[in-house]
């Protein structure tokens, strides 16, 4: 889906960006511009960023492995 129509930002680029290691909302900005014309899909791209960092983070801790 497109998030940012100015930038062509689409949900599946945002998500890479998380993937290649940006770990925040302002890194994700600088790496694929979305929200920093109009700024109107900045709430939509921010709560896609929180929720690509959380499956991310989800992902990798499931790969630790526990004492028990």
């Amino acid at each position: 889906m497109y998030v940012c129509l100015c930038k062509n930002v689409t949900d599946h680029r945002i998500r890479g960006a998380v993937e290649d290691g940006a770990r925040s909302w302002r890194e994700v900005q600088q790496v694929t511009g979305c929200g920093t014309q109009c700024g109107k899909c900045a709430g939509i791209g921010k709560d896609i960023t929180r929720e690509a960092i959380r499956d991310e983070l989800r992902a990798s801790a499931e790969g630790l492995a526990y004492a028990v």
